[in-house]
């Protein structure tokens, strides 16, 4: 699943598939350049708003010390590994694939690859993590509760346990020009050129680490986040029945419905964004033929880009919905205005001000709130 180097054996940028006995060109397949300037754009969207929702998360959840719990740990854990992936994952893999040649050096073919791999593990198991407090919070109200030091010590789990499945990535992952040897002899453009692969002692070596892979990133969280919100939304569901046959107030019912709504979308937004590329990196894995065509690329993209949307998703649902966070989020973006006005007033030559108001009169009016 944390395959996002793209495979670019055998194929290459303008649609070439290099073979044994020479090259065969399809210039035709080459995408178009609409094409290109769209993925760019639709990138640099992703990026941005996957950035700024996730920064916005982090620092009003630091301002807010005073109502640390269990759940605003996770959920900046969680955006802590997303800006990760805004930043080692998107970028990257956009200029590879689009360009599909490595031209960042052989350190980089290894450490992206394996820091790609661990910020998207972290990411998904602190939705689980996430899944799981909630479900003891409220289907298990009197059972066991994680505290704030079991919070710090599952974030530190995660992050070990996704550093060492993502190894592999580090180790077997190098810069080679094979693919290009045959090409460079027709075409001076592949010359000196070099992509970033997987060296595997063996196929079945590959194959047995990616579809572990592929289970523990995808199918093992799947089912832990379906389960628990699947008991979440059982309970809530009995919880109104009471309620509504004791004719108690409306708006708890209202708004256990829209937490309903909410798990429901969680659930489908994980397994809508992570299943196209996770079904594109088995196919490549098993049957890597049936994807050698000349829109290869593309379509790699195209998987990529819809994982990568997950990462302004998940501030929506962890954050912006929150309502206590909905009132921040003004106050932060005005307390950056204003910082910024400070900032270039206090860069203007006294001698080119005007005013009897001094520097020292100007004063910032925030608002302290609670999350």
């Amino acid at each position: 699943m944390a395959e996002f180097v793209t495979p670019s054996n055998g194929i290459c940028s303008n649609g070439t598939i290099s073979n044994s006995s020479g090259s065969q060109f399809f210039d035709v397949c080459q995408p178009s350049l609409p094409v290109i300037f769209l993925l760019i754009i639709a990138y640099t969207i992703v990026t941005l708003v996957g950035l700024f929702g996730n920064l916005c998360l982090i620092i009003i959840l630091k301002k807010h010390k005073e109502s640390q719990n269990v759940t605003n740990i996770l959920i900046a854990n969680l955006s802590l590994s997303d800006i990760l992936i805004c930043i080692m994952c998107i970028p990257f893999t956009a200029v590879y694939t689009l360009m599909d040649y490595w031209t960042f050096g052989e350190a980089m073919c290894k450490i992206s690859s394996f820091v790609q791999s661990a910020s998207v593990s972290a990411s998904i198991f602190s939705l689980v993590l996430i899944a799981v407090e909630r479900y003891q919070l409220i289907v298990n109200p009197r059972g066991w509760k994680p505290n704030i030091s079991h919070a710090y010590w599952g974030i530190i789990f995660i992050w070990v346990f996704s550093l060492m499945i993502s190894i592999p990535f580090f180790v077997f992952h190098q810069t080679t020009d094979e693919p290009f040897r045959n090409l460079s002899l027709h075409n001076g453009y592949y010359k000196d050129k070099v992509v970033c692969s997987e060296a595997w002692p063996s196929i079945n070596h590959r194959l047995v680490f990616t579809t572990c892979l592929l289970v523990c990133q995808y199918f093992v969280p799947l089912f832990f986040i379906f389960i628990c919100y699947l008991k979440i939304f059982v309970c809530l569901r009995k919880r109104n029945s009471k309620v509504d046959r004791l004719r108690e107030n409306g708006n708890r019912v209202n708004e256990s419905k829209r937490i309903n709504v909410m798990l429901i979308s969680i659930v489908v937004t994980f397994l809508a964004c992570w299943l196209p590329l996770n079904l594109f990196n088995a196919v490549f894995d098993w049957n890597h033929e049936a994807l050698m065509s000349c829109h290869h690329n593309v379509v790699f993209t195209v998987c990529h880009l819809v994982a990568m949307i997950s990462t302004c998703i998940n501030p929506v649902y962890y954050g912006f919905l929150n309502k206590n966070f909905q009132k921040d989020l003004p106050l932060l973006v005005y307390h950056c205005k204003c910082v910024a006005s400070q900032e270039e007033y206090e860069h203007i030559a006294l001698s080119t001000v005007h005013t009897d108001v001094s520097k020292g009169s100007l004063k910032l009016h925030n608002t302290p709130t609670n999350i």
